[in-house]
């Protein structure tokens, strides 16, 4: 009961109804990746402009929101080469290596993981220099 409460406290049902309607709105127009496409590209959209407000507000670049961006925009084109272009199979690991996209697929691929890894810098950084600050 209490988790039912707090559903409809945090108006949570909202996100869930609005994210259904849409769902259903790309599955019946058969156009679910533009969808997530079009979706991420608001997302990095708004990242950068948190990023570029923040600087203005507070006179320096908060690194965990352009990690973020990248990574979603990063998260996009892995999401446009396996889904959209890729249409490859891999056999062999030569045939990995002959094939661009495959290869595009794998340094995106690292790219993430490598920008997961500066997001965790950032943020362990981040914590650390205001605890060091707060002293």
């Amino acid at each position: 009961m209490r988790r039912f409460m707090r559903f409809i406290h945090d108006k949570f049902y909202i996100e869930l109804g609005l994210a259904s309607i849409l769902f259903f709105i790309a599955l019946s127009m058969d156009m679910l990746m533009e969808f997530i496409i079009y979706m991420l590209y608001f997302i990095i959209f708004l990242e950068i402009v948190r990023a570029v407000i923040n600087y203005i507000r507070e006179q320096r670049v908060v690194l965990a929101l352009l990690v973020d961006a990248f990574i979603i925009l990063a998260l996009r084109e892995l999401i446009v080469n396996v889904v959209k272009i890729n249409t490859e199979n891999i056999n062999s690991f030569d045939a990995f290596l002959s094939s661009s996209i495959n290869y595009n697929i794998f340094i995106i691929s690292i790219v993430i993981v490598f920008l997961f890894f500066v997001r965790y810098l950032s943020v362990k950084t981040a914590h650390s220099l205001a605890n060091e600050n707060s002293k």
